[in-house]
């Protein structure tokens, strides 16, 4: 699309947003974009409580994604705290989020797709997008088990967050005079944290086995905690 194009008509559900809680009205200007990078200011030219439709007034240049594409692998939390992983790793700029099932976890493959998580956890990646101003929103994966994604294309580089003091693992801060990898994994545990045969496991499939420091971190901080880090290392921005 090209400024001066035909009108364009927002989905539903985005345009009642955007008149809900925005309270656009004829003229006003807005940011839309369409979730693969493109950006684009716009004047509204139409606006009903389910509707709205914009012309395309220029091209805006969006946040820049970060350089090395992280997927965050993710064992499913209980309750409220997966969705909160998924709003911030979105934030943190991760490009894709992989649930998984692993062995201490309290759910299975299947109750997940019945449940249609999935479709919520791409609901919470789309308005976490929105709210970070980020133009290319992330895909939530349909839910692996642990042994499952260990059989997907591998990364560069694919870190598995473990509990301070495990036989084998090195501290985060060791990849910061590494070479920055062109893409990278990081595979973060359930509550209660990784059962031992995992560990094994995942360092016998390549995986590197890396701790935060000494503490002892709640299971939704671990995530968000390592992708700082690795931002930061990695100069992502």
């Amino acid at each position: 699309m090209d400024p001066g194009d035909e009108l364009v008509a927002l989905p539903r559900d985005e345009g009642e947003h955007l008149t809900r809680v925005l309270r656009l009205g004829m003229g006003d200007t807005v940011a839309v974009f369409n979730g693969r990078g493109d950006e684009f200011l716009t004047r509204v030219v139409e606006a009903t409580r389910r509707d709205v439709r914009v012309q395309l007034i220029a091209r805006i240049t969006p946040a820049a994604e970060s350089s090395t594409p992280i997927t965050l692998v993710q064992a499913v939390l209980k309750g409220d705290k997966m969705d909160d992983v998924i709003r911030d790793a979105v934030m943190l700029g991760v490009t894709a989020i992989q649930p998984i099932v692993t062995t201490r976890a309290e759910v299975t493959v299947a109750a997940l797709m019945r449940g249609n998580r999935g479709d919520r956890w791409q609901r919470i990646a789309l308005a976490s997008a929105k709210q970070s101003k980020r133009a290319v929103l992330p895909d939530v994966l349909m839910p692996l088990t642990f042994e499952t994604w260990l059989g997907e294309p591998p990364q560069d580089v694919r870190l598995m967050l473990v509990e301070p003091g495990l036989d084998g693992a090195e501290p985060i801060s060791a990849y910061r005079n590494r070479p920055v990898p062109h893409t990278a994994a990081v595979v973060v545990g359930p509550e209660g944290g990784w059962d031992p045969p995992e560990c094994a496991l995942g360092a016998a499939r390549g995986l590197h086995l890396v701790s935060l420091g000494g503490r002892t971190l709640r299971a939704d901080a671990v995530p968000i905690a390592a992708l700082s880090v690795l931002q930061f290392l990695w100069d992502a921005s």
